[in-house]
């Protein structure tokens, strides 16, 4: 989480987990699972996470602080109390492999106006702002590990909209950075359905393609659709997807004209490639699917199980 931000998530989370052999599929579909796993949890819905340096006047739990390596990961649910009451109320994960963040008990926490004056929310018009795009790449040459979640997710929504048929991409930025991806999920062959990009500020492909990838509202999480529109749409992080419509500038000095006599042509570098394709979350992608009721159709219950 940036600093300063919040955001609550409505499935349930953390311990207590129980098998999936002993809840059954109905139980497990109130739970938002909607195919087999090896556990399922029961933990409260509506925990709130932010970011670990906007968490104030709490004390680790020693005896809550399991990890992998050498990090805590909330196994065993709230590893930090309260300075003053000493009540368990949030979970910090730190831990390799995992994103930092601590996670507030929703019963434990009483939400309160900081009395400062709250900025303007986001609205669909951010998403062209440049300060609003994701670079797929770090700054350490690796891929973002938000392309890496958000691509996963986005595939799982694909997988269960086509129920696993071939698609071709729009050439650009999309067939360039999500073609591998896309590839490692979905079959090739004849058939294959359209996808098409669109959203605030960038004309819908005519004619329609089969499958729109749209941003999700930077602030509620809402799909973005086209006026009066009711086809099939996949949502994608509104980050990634102002990226992919909104590339900006790629050349420091836009060129006009020829280059004057003498002058030596010297094009402005590719933009940073690691040295694999992009891969994504493969977390994020099981966790998304099995949430997905399409999941229990014929064809995707053969896709899951050919998978697994």
């Amino acid at each position: 989480m940036e600093p300063s931000t919040y955001a609550v998530d409505p499935r349930p989370t953390g311990p207590p987990w129980r098998l999936w052999e002993e809840v059954g599929q109905d139980a497990a579909a109130r739970q938002g699972v909607c195919a087999p796993v090896h556990s399922i949890s029961f933990g409260a819905r509506n925990r709130i996470v932010i970011a670990p340096g906007d968490s104030r006047s709490m004390t680790l739990i020693p005896d809550k602080c399991e990890g992998y390596c050498k990090g805590v990961d909330g196994r065993a649910g709230p590893n930090l109390a309260c300075g003053g009451c000493g009540r368990a109320v949030t979970t910090r994960m730190d831990d390799c492999g995992l994103w930092q963040a601590v996670w507030l008990e929703p019963n434990a926490v009483v939400r309160r106006p900081s009395g400062l004056p709250a900025g303007p929310p986001p609205d669909w018009g951010n998403l062209k702002r440049a300060e609003h795009r994701v670079p797929p790449v770090e700054p350490d040459g690796s891929w973002s590990r938000r392309w890496q979640a958000a691509v996963g997710v986005a595939l799982a929504h694909l997988v269960a909209a086509t129920e696993d048929r071939p698609v071709t991409l729009p050439a650009g930025p999309v067939a360039e950075l999500l073609a591998h991806a896309v590839g490692r999920y979905l079959p090739a062959g004849p058939g294959a359905w359209c996808v098409g990009l669109a959203g605030p500020g960038i004309p819908t492909p005519r004619p329609r393609p089969d499958v729109l990838l749209v941003p999700r509202h930077p602030l509620t999480g809402a799909l973005w659709r086209p006026p009066g529109d009711d086809g099939v749409v996949v949502p994608l992080d509104s980050g990634v997807w102002a990226y992919l419509a909104h590339p900006g500038e790629t050349s420091p000095i836009p060129a006009t004209g020829v280059l004057p006599e003498g002058v030596l042509r010297d094009d402005y570098p590719l933009p940073p490639r690691p040295w694999h394709p992009l891969t994504p979350h493969h977390r994020a992608f099981e966790d998304t699917l099995t949430a997905l009721p399409a999941i229990r159709g014929t064809r995707l219950r053969r896709y899951r199980d050919a998978s697994r």
